[in-house]
């Protein structure tokens, strides 16, 4: 339909970002005091959602996310139970020892983070040995949890391309000598 179509079109949400993104170029012309709407330029990183309508790569991390996405969540939400129960272990363990490092469980929670992705920055450690003996638990358990999802994206990769190869020999097909897409014979 001619305008419920246009209606349509203007209410998706990739649109409304590209007029957000260019709207900051406009109204200057009409409101010159306007400065603050600069900031709006950077809904133009947004626009980069819509590559994936030129890239089969990023269509395929797309529907790769999406056929895992129970199991990423619920990997999420364990290492989210761990980092609440390693910050809870060593604020007990460690806040008679050291109350300024760390004085309440979400100050804690700093160093879950950085022990369970094993980034270890070193300005806050534990220093008794219960303390140490929790951190090393929690960096062996953070090794393998923030493994996980990537094993779980790599066997999603893997079962989209078979169903993809699976499909092609379904299908018999000729490729166009000039746009390079498949052609289908019946």
């Amino acid at each position: 339909h001619p305008i419920w179509g246009r209606i349509r079109f203007i209410i998706k949400p990739l649109a409304i970002i590209d007029l957000i993104a260019i709207l900051p170029f406009y109204l200057p012309l009409f409101w010159p005091n306007l400065i603050f709407t600069r900031s709006f330029r950077l809904f133009r990183i947004f626009r980069l959602f819509k590559i994936s309508r030129y890239s089969d790569t990023v269509k395929l991390f797309g529907k790769v996310i999406k056929s895992k996405q129970e199991e990423i969540v619920i990997t999420l939400f364990i290492a989210l139970v761990l980092l609440v129960t390693s910050a809870s272990l060593i604020y007990f363990a460690e806040h008679e020892a050291q109350p300024d490092d760390f004085p309440h469980i979400p100050a804690a929670m700093w160093w879950g983070i950085i022990t369970l992705t094993t980034v270890g920055y070193g300005d806050v450690y534990p220093i008794t040995p219960l303390g140490r003996f929790l951190g090393a638990i929690a960096a062996l358990v953070g090794v393998g949890i923030f493994a996980l999802p990537a094993g779980i994206v790599a066997s999603g990769f893997t079962e989209e391309i078979e169903k993809k190869r699976a499909s092609n020999q379904n299908k018999k097909s000729i490729i166009c000598p000039h746009c390079g897409q498949k052609i289908d014979e019946e």
